[in-house]
């Protein structure tokens, strides 16, 4: 790395993006802290091999301690591959997700039941999720990551002929066949799968939103018209692609168009009512830049 990419990487990094990923590991550590560990549920990924170290260790070795230890090597050696940004930020975040459960489990102590829970593995598990997953959701929105396996999937899950999904997912799957043959019991690993669940939920509800965008493929050869119609009654602008009909051999137009789930029925009427014989297809739309709405 020269000099200059060092400092252009450093001079990216935001005061602002170090306090919402402050907030991020402390919600995260809420979440294990005080819903998962203390009815020994596990945490997916790096997260939950540090709880099973943790357990499996004496009393000195402490989970803020295995997750550093076991986090940190991660992110350094994907470092050439995220980034100085990236590696800065997830280290961040892990940093403070370590000294939370620390904070954590030194002022509010908890043995056998969470203080919100109780005993109810359900509730620790779905909660305990959930909470986590905002946690690292908010770390992903942001420009890190707070589980380093997420960085080895990015590495490995091509060479391994896998998606990044996949690979996290095979991971979490041996990591939860261990515990059941370590501790001779697969109760805890089945709901630490409802919590992995849950968690996956949380974590795309906060890196995607609520409200997902909706992108309308439209083949018809009544483009112009198709596409006044829309722009008027959405205020948006409209992509228009030439196309060609492979089987009828016509000359048509593809109109590009994004709208919220909230539109896709008052979109369709219109369509219909200006080409009946227009195709369309709807495909959900994970993320986008900048607007297309007009001025």
């Amino acid at each position: 790395m020269t000099i200059q990419t060092l400092h252009r990487s450093l001079s990216s990094l935001r005061p602002k993006t170090f306090l919402l990923l402050f907030l991020a590991g402390v919600i995260n550590a809420i979440g294990v802290t005080l819903f998962l560990a203390p009815v020994q549920l596990y945490d997916s990924g790096i997260s939950g091999t540090a709880m099973l170290f943790w357990q499996l260790t004496p009393e000195p070795y402490t989970l803020p301690m295995f997750l550093v230890l076991l986090n940190t090597p991660l992110f350094l050696f994907g470092m050439k591959k995220q980034g100085l940004t990236f590696t800065v930020y997830s280290l961040w975040a892990v940093l403070i997700y370590a000294l939370a459960s620390f904070a954590i489990n030194t002022f509010f102590p908890t043995s056998g039941a969470s203080p919100f829970a109780g005993d109810d593995l359900l509730l620790c598990a779905v909660f305990g999720g959930l909470i986590s997953g905002v946690g690292s959701g908010m770390t992903i929105r942001f420009g890190g990551a707070i589980d380093g396996v997420e960085v080895m999937a990015v590495i490995f899950s091509k060479r391994l002929g896998m998606t990044v999904g996949s690979f996290v997912m095979v991971y979490n799957v041996l990591l939860y066949v261990a515990i059941g043959c370590i501790f001779r019991s697969w109760i805890m690993p089945l709901y630490s799968i409802l919590t992995y669940c849950a968690a996956i939920k949380s974590v795309d509800f906060i890196v995607e939103g609520l409200d997902k965008a909706k992108s309308a493929t439209i083949i018809t050869s009544r483009a112009d018209a198709v596409s006044e119609a829309l722009s008027e009654a959405f205020g948006r602008g409209i992509t228009q692609l030439p196309a060609k009909g492979y089987y009828s051999g016509k000359e048509q137009t593809l109109v590009y168009f994004v709208v919220n789930r909230f539109q896709i029925a008052k979109m369709k009427a219109i369509i219909q009512e200006v080409d009946p014989d227009a195709f369309v297809s709807i495909s959900e739309v994970s993320d986008m830049l900048g607007s297309s709405v007009k001025k």
